[in-house]
């Protein structure tokens, strides 16, 4: 695994070091020990899959509030998408910065997207499923969100926005949701 770092502090894009022969190729997609040498102390303890039959299907900005905070290992199994988090972390010096990444099941790159961050993505072609490793449980009543057009993130999506659930579209914008807790 080839991990790089991103311009958000503990968030990184992660690359397959794949291991070719005449039948295709073998990889690592997480080894805890080439985690920990790059600063990452994650145990998954759960996995998700989400598919989107349609391009232009957006998901988030979501997160999970203390205690149950979580980090995510996030890859595109199928299609492609546009991976998006925004720091959330109060004290972080990239606060309410965000990152965007291509993944795809054609660059098989991993984000691993630590505690403290909103994510969400955008599908880039139909028939795409997303995988993610977490490492807390989901627990619904500490699940929350941000709005994916909130004009002070300055997220540029790279296609239109062409589905979204309802619970995504109503989210409050950062300031309205900072102003709740």
């Amino acid at each position: 695994m080839i991990f790089r770092e991103t311009s958000l502090p503990g968030v990184f894009i992660i690359d397959l070091d794949p291991r070719r022969d005449d039948r295709g190729f073998f990889a690592r997609t997480w080894c805890v020990e080439e985690a920990r040498a790059h600063g990452i102390d994650a145990r998954f303890v759960q996995s998700s899959v989400s598919f989107s039959p349609a391009a232009g299907t957006l998901r988030g900005l979501c997160f999970q509030r203390p205690p149950f905070e979580e980090d995510k290992l996030v890859r595109c199994a199928r299609g492609t998408i546009q991976d998006v988090v925004v720091d959330l972390r109060m004290g972080s010096p990239t606060y309410l910065e965000h990152l965007a990444v291509e993944l795809s099941g054609g660059n098989r790159r991993m984000l691993f997207v630590p505690r403290g961050l909103a994510h969400g993505f955008l599908t880039l072609q139909p028939e795409t499923e997303v995988c993610y490793d977490m490492t807390e449980f989901y627990a619904p009543d500490f699940e929350s969100g941000i709005r994916w057009d909130d004009p002070l993130f300055g997220i540029q999506w790279w296609r239109d926005v062409e589905s979204i659930s309802d619970r995504d579209a109503s989210r409050p914008n950062f300031a309205r949701a900072e102003a709740l807790r």
